[in-house]
């Protein structure tokens, strides 16, 4: 049966291949981009089953008429993907507020001001998906991606716990966790801190150790989004990529025997 997904950040990458592949299928599809002319070949081939809609996720009166509009136009939301979002690379000591600020508003606050202008449509359906687009980097902590590590930490936080408080609702979320993949991500649509000599090392070493390996193809993750959309219970957290798991699997080894090297002294810690 056919869905309504509205989907952020469709101008490139993952959000334009995610994008295409629900309208081939036959879904309908509010597509939002900061330029639409970006959207004008989706347009032109799929006509009425998609909705472009310039936005600027920082906007929070924005996000709520998009979502809005989606609705009036398709009559419901039957899934969102928070899909827009960009890198800062830099070390926090490099980062100034102005870049810090706007890597979270981007990453973070609109991410949440659509979840929560598309969580009384869903309510009142009673039934709801919202992907959160997070990354292997919200679960691991990677030099010199210091406020995107933490832009994607905070949406991983938030997701679990919206995931516990809409379940009763009939709405599921999703934390989407890619490692890296060869869009345009890293690329143009990247913004760098000015760089400290202090910090070359740091860097380089960084970048040692990602090898050509290590980044995915964007248009595999095509059918694992469709499954995840098709499923009837999906899972609160999917990897994306075969560096991920691993990763991710190692870091919390790590983690576990640090916090049980320290048992005694977190407990003692509780007083009684």
């Amino acid at each position: 049966m056919a869905k309504t997904i509205f989907i952020t950040g469709a101008s490139r990458g993952f959000g334009k291949l995610w994008a295409e592949a629900l309208l081939q299928r036959g879904d309908k599809v509010v597509a939002t981009a900061r330029d639409l002319r970006t959207l004008d070949d989706l347009v032109s081939k799929y006509g009425s089953n998609i909705l472009p809609l310039q936005l600027d996720v920082n906007d929070r009166a924005a996000d709520f008429a998009a979502i809005q509009k989606a609705k009036d136009h398709f009559g419901s939301i039957d899934v969102l993907i928070n899909n827009a979002g960009y890198g800062l690379f830099g070390a926090v000591e490099e980062t100034t507020e102005e870049e810090a600020r706007a890597q979270m508003e981007t990453n973070f606050f609109g991410l949440l001001w659509l979840s929560q202008a598309v969580l009384p449509i869903m309510r009142e359906q009673g039934h709801g998906h919202i992907i959160q687009l997070s990354s292997i980097v919200g679960l691991v902590g990677v030099p010199v991606l210091s406020l995107y590590n933490a832009s994607k930490f905070a949406v991983e936080g938030l997701g679990e716990t919206l995931a516990a408080e809409v379940k009763h609702f009939g709405i599921n979320v999703t934390l989407l966790e890619p490692n890296g993949y060869a869009t345009d991500w890293g690329g143009s649509s990247a913004i760098q801190t000015t760089p400290m000599p202090e910090y070359e090392g740091v860097r380089a070493a960084f970048q040692a150790s990602v090898d050509d390996d290590f980044w995915g193809v964007p248009a595999a993750t095509t059918p694992a989004v469709l499954q995840l959309i098709d499923s009837e219970n999906p899972p609160l957290r999917l990897f994306l990529g075969k560096k991920a798991y691993p990763m991710v699997k190692q870091t919390y080894e790590n983690r576990l025997a640090e916090w049980d090297s320290w048992a005694e002294v977190s407990t003692a810690a509780h007083g009684k």
